[in-house]
């Protein structure tokens, strides 16, 4: 009889009993992203924080804005521009300065803090492989936090252009000027780049570097972290009186071959001063060997997770 109810093979009702979908590879990333995001409310708390405090300075400086402009009459054009450019690369260095201490604080406690809270026992009880949850991880301070930061900077700069805007025009000065000193489509392109490139990019393999030890680290990730690179560049010192060590993590940290700024000093995103350099950036051999070692790092990391237990 049991054969008849089920179409003459198996078990009864066998063929009643769907087998469960696979679930696609980007939806289970985009809900190891959300999730990420839920237990780490600083990654945009931060940055929105700081955006208040940020325009408030703003808005005071463009208070003063029109006496800029008038003591600035018929002196060079580059002085003008860096009097209506300098608060808004103040707020685009603040934001990039708040999004850096995020990620670092983020990419040491990633994988460290779910074995110290023991929620790596029900994280792994899920169907979301290690490759997945590292990848996950590394996309925060890679992806996430740099276009935050973007959007949040871009948002902050034009609500301070429309209000310098209206008080130039209250106080009769030019506001088709302002916004061609300005150039703010092209100061928002250049801080893009600047973040993919230098944020994103060139800061891979660090992240890499932080999210690996905090796979490792039993105590003190932090710490863990900072004592392999001082001490490579201490014997690198003593044995051979080179620092070839520490002036290529300089070099990578201050992002030297993503862009190309006419003056010192000057800020990555001035449109008076900087080009971008894709073509440069790209075929450097550094931002390949930091891509290689950025996966080696994150593969050392899944490695790691796998076999770890809680703290």
């Amino acid at each position: 009889m049991s054969s008849e109810w089920n179409g003459g093979s198996g078990p009864p009702f066998a063929r009643d009993v769907a087998e469960p979908a696979a679930i696609p590879w980007w939806r289970v990333m985009y809900w190891s992203l959300r999730r990420e995001l839920w237990e780490n409310r600083s990654i945009y708390i931060a940055p929105l924080a700081v955006a208040p405090v940020a325009l408030v300075g703003m808005v005071i400086n463009a208070v003063h804005l029109p006496a800029k402009i008038r003591a600035s009459a018929g002196v060079a054009p580059m002085k003008l521009h860096d009097a209506i450019q300098q608060p808004y690369d103040a707020v685009a260095g603040l934001l990039m300065v708040t999004t850096l201490l995020v990620a670092v604080v983020y990419s040491l406690d990633a994988l460290y803090g779910e074995r110290r809270d023991r929620s790596i026992l029900f994280w792994k009880s899920l169907p979301v492989s290690d490759t997945t949850t590292v990848l996950a991880k590394a996309s925060i301070p890679i992806v996430i936090l740099p276009l935050l930061g973007f959007v949040v900077t871009v948002v902050l700069q034009l609500i301070m252009a429309l209000i310098s805007s209206a008080i130039l025009a209250a106080s009769g000065l030019s506001v088709a000027a302002f916004w061609e000193q300005l150039a703010f489509g092209r100061m928002s392109l250049l801080l893009l780049y600047h973040l993919i490139a230098v944020h994103g990019l060139s800061w891979a393999p660090f992240f890499g570097w932080m999210l690996l030890v905090s796979a490792w680290a039993r105590r003190a990730p932090f710490v863990w972290a900072l004592l392999p690179p001082i001490a490579i560049a201490i014997v690198e010192k003593i044995a051979f009186n080179t620092s070839h060590f520490g002036a290529m993590l300089g070099s990578r940290l201050s992002g030297s071959e993503s862009v190309a700024t006419g003056a010192p000093g000057r800020m990555p995103m001035n449109p008076m001063t900087t080009h971008i350099t894709a073509g440069r950036f790209l075929g450097a051999p550094g931002f390949w060997i930091g891509l290689v070692l950025t996966a080696l790092f994150l593969a050392a990391a899944v490695r790691l997770r796998r076999y770890q237990v809680p703290n």
